[in-house]
């Protein structure tokens, strides 16, 4: 069986691995580019069950589940200062994954969290809102609204027919996640975000400050959900230097506008 976690590339003398957690409907491969680019930094990828190499086994909907089966798999990685960066969807697991290596006495040295709202400020969805359970064509169209995939190539039956159930699986874990209470972090959080983003505002992005009592910063990019595509560099750039502590969030919780 494959696990959890994906290596591309090794990078034995970086002083911090980065985790790095996929959106709904992503695999690790999205992160490929990332890995073989991040000098400075060990790259991992967490690989949910569903896609790529896990096409065949079971799906898991519910982000501490997966969060669990994740830290678990991370243990072994441990011997190094370890920073987590999860994008939509992977920015809950990754939350999620930070506050279980807390409590184990292992907390990250860093989150980062990307096209997110903060994980206690998710309102329950009217019905007529839920993804999950709508028919194929729903979803699809709500995938084309947030950019990111090739509305052409899910055009393809057989395409569909491979692809559709992960990512069901995924709304159904983001639509039924509710956060439970628990002692804030006391990591530091950067959060990314961009100014067109239709799923999440800086403002919103912005509440993840909450969730911490070390230092915040908020990063904001011009782009819309998939803006780490056309500014993957900018942004990794940014991750290496908080990681390395060329430009740490101050105590008094900085807020910035990136450009590019």
């Amino acid at each position: 069986m494959p696990g959890w976690i994906r290596t591309f590339q090794a990078r034995p003398a970086a002083a911090t691995r980065l985790i790095c957690f996929p959106h709904a409907g992503g695999s690790a491969a999205f992160y490929r580019p990332w890995a073989l680019a991040a000098t400075e930094l060990d790259v991992r990828i967490a690989e949910y069950p569903g896609r790529a190499d896990r096409l065949f086994e079971p799906l898991v909907d519910d982000a501490v589940e997966v969060a669990r089966a994740v830290t678990e798999a991370l243990l072994p990685l441990l011997d190094r200062p370890v920073a987590l960066f999860g994008h939509s969807m992977g920015a809950t697991i990754a939350y999620e994954t930070a506050r279980l290596l807390a409590a184990r006495g292992t907390p990250p040295a860093h989150l980062f969290v990307s096209a997110s709202r903060a994980p206690d400020d998710r309102p329950v969805k009217p019905a007529e809102e839920v993804i999950h359970d709508k028919d194929d064509d729903v979803l699809v169209a709500e995938l084309v609204r947030l950019g990111g995939t090739d509305a052409q190539a899910l055009a393809d039956p057989q395409l569909r027919e491979l692809v559709l159930p992960y990512i069901r699986s995924d709304f159904r874990l983001l639509e039924g996640y509710r956060h439970a209470p628990g002692p804030p972090l006391d990591v530091p959080i950067t959060a990314f975000t961009a100014d067109a983003d239709p799923v999440v505002t800086p403002a919103q992005a912005e509440r993840w400050a909450e969730v911490t009592t070390g230092a915040f910063a908020l990063q904001v990019y011009p782009g819309d959900h998939f803006y780490l595509l056309p500014h993957g560099d900018a942004l990794l750039a940014a991750i290496q230097e908080r990681v390395a502590g060329r430009s740490a969030p101050s105590p008094s919780r900085e807020r910035g506008r990136a450009h590019g």
